[in-house]
């Protein structure tokens, strides 16, 4: 706690000398040029940013339910100064990240932030990590969860101001979720437009943002050869598909998984059962599936149609949620058995951080605390560097003990007063500023450890050492002390199943 207080201090100097220029610099309106057009940003306390960047065409009308298409070009210079429209979902009153903007279909937008030149000058005056490189500075690109169902980009607490003051380019995008994002149908597959990539339309747009990132984040002084994912919970999955699918293995150089599950928690189906799931959907529309205009009436449905009530919140309901909505599932070529691949070695060997909540979803050998382990182990088995978290740390104002879902997310990317208001306490600064820093070492370098830091030793099965950031505000290396609790309980449902 002590080395987090002066660091905290030492942050709180360079802010205040930094003031004045970057005070300055607010004024400006930064332009840069993408591949489709020019775009103009804002700045705000030192941090340049642009919002609603197309990264592919509005997937509407006869796009909907396409592999996403390339953006068109734009004449001038384009407004890049508010959040696009998240993706059409039904909103749930208890979201823990509520979005910011009413959903549309038209939303495969990006975002990014980058430091000011006068914020980059002081760099290696601040207290968390390494200096950054003035020509190309490291990349992390976020991927939001909500059960495939919910989530968007604009959430207040996933901005990614706080990160790009670490001397970061942070990028947040959308991508499709719900029936827009997984959805087949034997009429689809019979078009086959997009020659083969049918039905995992959420996890295509993912790619299509990486690779826009690939060709444009230079622009931002972004370095497109050290670009970090980083997903929580769907999110956290998409991770794991990203790691493992043939389409994406190029296109990052670190990767991070927050309460992702276990490597098996795609769709328990393939391609022939979503497309009997799309065909119940269509015939609760009134389509049945020998109509040669099947398709044609599917895309004439509204987006609100589409939707049709699906939420999170529908999803878990006592009745067990509608039956008419697909999961991301194996396809083979977007998305393959994650811990199949994990096994064999065939998957995107890049350093990798992963690690769940300590009250998270499933409990202590579920499929996130206990998924996390698992896939940290298989991965480091290949040789390949990982380090495991848990985050049992509660904010002050919670009252209760226990580091729920979701609850990581603030505090990873430095926005718990944003969270937690005028409710945010000392501790819970403290505890944003030295986990996040963690977040920043990793993506500058692929090891989160750095001079004045508690160690994050990497994990290996024969030390089992994850790194806990407790519930006291501290970081805390230790034996994972549920280790083998969660070892006999996998092995007993492996027995029970018959594997």
């Amino acid at each position: 706690m002590k080395r987090m207080t002066i660091a905290l201090l030492g942050l709180a100097g360079t802010a205040l000398a930094l003031a004045q220029p970057l005070a300055a610099q607010d004024a400006a309106s930064p332009v840069v040029t993408v591949d489709t057009g020019k775009l103009r940003g804002t700045t705000e306390d030192g941090v340049e940013s642009w919002k609603g960047i197309p990264f592919a065409a509005p997937p509407v009308g006869d796009l909907r339910w396409r592999a996403p298409q390339p953006a068109a070009q734009w004449n001038g210079v384009r407004d890049a100064t508010q959040y696009s429209s998240d993706c059409m979902q039904k909103p749930f009153p208890s979201d823990a990240a509520p979005l910011g903007t009413t959903p549309a279909e038209d939303c495969l937008y990006a975002n990014v932030w980058k430091p000011s030149k006068a914020l980059l000058a002081a760099q290696p005056q601040m207290p968390f990590g390494p200096p950054a490189k003035t020509d190309k500075l490291p990349v992390m690109v976020w991927i939001y969860g909500g059960g495939f169902v919910n989530g968007g980009a604009s959430p207040p607490t996933y901005s990614g101001a706080n990160m790009a003051k670490q001397g970061l380019v942070f990028v947040s995008f959308n991508y499709r979720i719900g029936r827009f994002g997984t959805f087949a149908h034997p009429q689809l597959t019979k078009a086959d437009a997009d020659k083969g990539l049918l039905g995992n339309y959420g996890f295509l747009d993912q790619i299509a943002a990486l690779k826009w990132v690939q060709k444009n984040i230079a622009q931002f002084g972004g370095d497109p050869d050290n670009v970090t994912i980083i997903g929580e919970s769907a999110g956290g999955m998409s991770v794991n598909n990203l790691l493992t699918s043939p389409m994406s293995q190029d296109l990052f150089d670190k990767a991070i998984i927050m309460s992702g599950g276990n490597g098996q928690a795609l769709g328990q189906t393939d391609l022939k059962g979503t497309e009997e799931i799309g065909v119940n959907f269509a015939n609760a529309h009134g389509i049945k599936p020998n109509d040669p205009q099947a398709l044609k009436k599917l895309r004439a449905l509204s987006a609100e149609e589409v939707t049709d009530g699906l939420s999170m919140a529908a999803m878990f309901a006592p009745s067990g949620g509608p039956k008419t909505f697909a999961s991301p599932f194996v396809d083979g070529k977007i998305a393959v058995n994650q811990m199949d691949a994990y096994q064999s070695g065939k998957f995107a060997h890049v350093p990798v951080m992963i690690g769940a909540t300590s009250a998270d979803m499933g409990g202590i050998a579920g499929m996130m605390v206990g998924g996390a382990r698992s896939i940290a182990q298989a991965i480091s088995a290949q040789g390949v560097p990982v380090y495991e978290y848990r985050f049992s740390y509660v904010a002050d104002s919670v009252g209760r003990p226990g580091a729920d879902h979701a609850t990581d997310i603030p505090f990873f990317f430095d926005n718990a007063a944003i969270k937690y208001g005028d409710k945010t306490t000392e501790k819970d600064v403290m505890m944003g500023k030295y986990i996040s820093s963690y977040l920043a070492n990793f993506a500058k370098r692929g090891d989160p450890n750095f001079f004045g830091q508690m160690e994050w030793p990497r994990y290996e099965t024969k030390t089992d050492m994850v790194m806990d950031f407790a519930a006291d505000g501290k970081a805390e290396p230790k034996e994972d002390p549920w280790g083998e609790y969660i070892d006999a309980k996998l092995a007993e449902e492996a027995a029970a199943a018959g594997k």
